[in-house]
């Protein structure tokens, strides 16, 4: 499936136009907290992981960061006890994301360090717009600051993406899948909640996902429905159950199977039926018979040749989930920089036509 995409053919809406951002700079309705977020003061809270140590992630990255000197430079220029302030400043439109983990690296860093911003996670941001700023020990900040912006600006480049295919696959709703970078699978699918989309399965612990190399195994799509279905029941456990199908013939012969089976099965994925045309149009037509033989007997999913050009289409055909791997795993991330001379950045940026 088709991934990388431009944030240059993102549609945005008509207020989030440079003009209208540099009337934003003054960080009006702008909220102050120390640096540290609880989950309860989240707009959006991350997934529920019942093992991933999100604080841990930010250590991680902190200490692949400093190494065994620390910020040799910062404390070789940066006089210990110096306080600065420094501003966010959004150099494509796009959809912000990661203001509260930013808050969390922060927190980590240094306790003191105070943060302000005038937009939240979820919101609009404009080329040019300062939405925030950060405030206290000037070697703090620095140390911080490349590991803030590199969570924001990955998870800003998938909700932005997001968004977008969300807003277009409309009815259907959009999923990620697990093709996420390792190590970061709770943040990629935060990102895709805060751009609108909904969470596929967070692992291969939270729902029995029936693929093509499982049915291969088990001998036939209807063993493997039926491993499935006394697996659950000898262990007790209720979770959601999807198998995927690849041709009309295996949806019938799930269909069949559960009209004289008692099963699990709650959705089936429809793989790879959206065929690609030489025009780079697509043709949906298998798609939608096979939504039209399950009939709303359980929930769909359409996966493969998902692209911002072909999302529109597939969301039309009547399923109820469209899955795309590329939110996740070819995001361009949005550029995001966070500067103490911000005169001298937006000037620089400007001749750049980077704000």
């Amino acid at each position: 499936m088709s991934g990388i995409l431009s944030f240059s053919s993102i549609v945005l809406p008509d207020w989030c136009s440079t003009s209208s951002c540099r009337r934003g700079v003054r960080m009006a309705a702008a909220h102050t907290t120390h640096a540290g977020l609880s989950l309860e003061a989240m707009a959006i809270k991350p997934p529920s992981h019942p093992t991933y140590d999100l604080k841990g992630i930010i250590k991680l990255a902190l200490a692949e960061d400093a190494g065994n000197r620390g910020d040799v430079t910062c404390m070789a220029t940066i006089p210990v006890d110096m306080e600065v302030e420094a501003y966010f400043l959004a150099k494509e439109d796009g959809i912000i994301a990661g203001i509260a983990l930013a808050e969390m690296v922060f927190q980590e860093v240094d306790p003191s360090l105070k943060v302000e911003w005038s937009r939240k996670d979820g919101d609009y941001v404009c080329k040019g717009l300062q939405f925030g700023k950060v405030y206290g020990r000037a070697h703090s900040i620095v140390v911080a600051e490349r590991i803030a912006l590199n969570f924001m600006q990955r998870m800003s480049g998938i909700a932005t993406l997001t968004k977008a295919m969300a807003d277009a696959a409309y009815p259907a709703y959009i999923l990620e899948t697990r093709k996420t970078a390792p190590g970061l699978r709770l943040v990629d699918k935060w990102a895709v909640l805060i751009g609108g989309g909904r969470n596929h399965r967070l692992g291969l612990f939270d729902m029995v996902l029936i693929k093509d190399n499982h049915i291969s195994i088990a001998g036939g799509i209807s063993n493997a429905l039926r491993s499935v279905d006394q697996y659950l029941e000898r262990e007790n456990l209720q979770m959601e159950v999807e198998v995927e199908t690849r041709t009309l013939a295996e949806v019938k012969e799930v269909l069949q199977y559960a009209s004289q089976m008692k099963t699990s099965l709650t959705r089936i994925m429809l793989d790879n039926m959206v065929i690609p045309l030489p025009n780079g149009d697509v043709d949906v037509s298998m798609l939608k018979e096979a939504v039209e033989l399950i009939n709303g007997k359980f929930e769909t999913e359409a996966s493969g040749n998902v692209t911002l050009k072909t999302v529109h289409k597939i969301g039309q055909t009547g399923v109820t989930y469209i899955s795309s791997g590329a939110l996740t795993h070819s995001v361009t991330a949005l550029d995001i920089s966070l500067k103490i001379d911000t005169e001298l950045a937006l000037e620089v940026g400007r001749r750049t036509k980077r704000a």
